[in-house]
């Protein structure tokens, strides 16, 4: 299609909502708007195509999932020339996490535009992040690798995420920890103890376990006490960030509840008796 022909494509066409809402979203104006519209369509919501074959944004958004990281590990590393290997790994892993894409998609409005079948069978945690990401892969090949990096750096990053507050390191992880569980009503202790071998400089070093509601969470080894506790409870946040750590628990918050539920039956039985 000429760039006449898309012009006129875009305003009078049935598209026109779709050119409309990507331009606003990115800033340009899509040549090939049935990749947009694919990166759109969930899994859930496939469409089956001449050969049995499903059609979805799956495949667009591993390639978009690719091209987001190594655009954010291109920024990072010039944007903290002098921070290490470790500070942008963990800093990438927030900004492409699945939580903060979600929070941007829904920013951009893409929480509106995502076709998905409600009823199915599948975790929507974290739907309009993956689909930002398919979106991305769309970008990349219709527009090409440069002028993603430039939308995702000059406009989105930006626009769209506290950068400075993203990039913080938090190194009072015991603290927090302890505050969540506090408000989360769930009991929490370290278990920190001398591992029997020596650190730098002949120093003893420590070992310690992060135990929340009798579950071991994280553990962590340092040259005191503190630095152990503090590497635990790193660990344990690191896992209960993850979709795995809120199962761990919520398991146990239902294993709990039934066995008080039988011991509360089993009491009644007895006392019938």
């Amino acid at each position: 299609m000429s760039w006449l022909g898309r012009i006129i494509h875009c305003h009078t066409g049935a598209d026109r909502e779709y050119y409309r809402a990507f331009r606003r979203m990115f800033g340009v104006t899509p040549d090939n708007i049935e990749l947009y519209k694919l990166a759109l369509v969930h899994r859930s919501a496939s469409v089956k195509v001449e050969g049995g074959e499903n059609i979805n944004n799956e495949r667009l958004e591993f390639l978009g999932d690719a091209v987001l990281e190594s655009i954010v590990s291109d920024y990072l590393f010039i944007e903290y020339p002098h921070q290490s290997e470790g500070f942008m790994t963990k800093t990438r892993s927030k900004i492409v996490s699945r939580q903060s894409l979600n929070r941007l998609a829904e920013k951009l409005g893409i929480d509106r535009m995502v076709i998905f079948n409600p009823t199915g069978n599948f975790a929507q945690k974290h739907l309009f992040g993956d689909c930002f990401e398919a979106l991305v892969g769309a970008l990349y090949l219709d527009k090409g690798y440069n002028t993603v990096n430039r939308i995702v750096i000059n406009h989105l990053l930006p626009e769209y995420m506290d950068l400075e507050d993203v990039s913080q390191v938090e190194n009072d992880h015991k603290s927090r920890l302890i505050e969540w569980c506090q408000k989360s009503k769930r009991t929490i202790r370290f278990a920190t103890e001398s591992d029997g071998e020596h650190g730098g400089a002949g120093q003893t070093a420590f070992v310690s376990r992060v135990i929340i509601d009798d579950m071991k969470m994280g553990s962590g080894r340092g040259s005191t006490k503190k630095e152990a506790e503090q590497e635990a409870a790193h660990n344990a946040w690191e896992l209960l960030g993850d979709e795995m750590g809120d199962f761990i628990l919520d398991r146990y918050d239902h294993l709990s509840t039934a066995a008080l539920t039988g011991a509360a039956t089993e009491a009644e039985h007895n006392g019938a008796k």
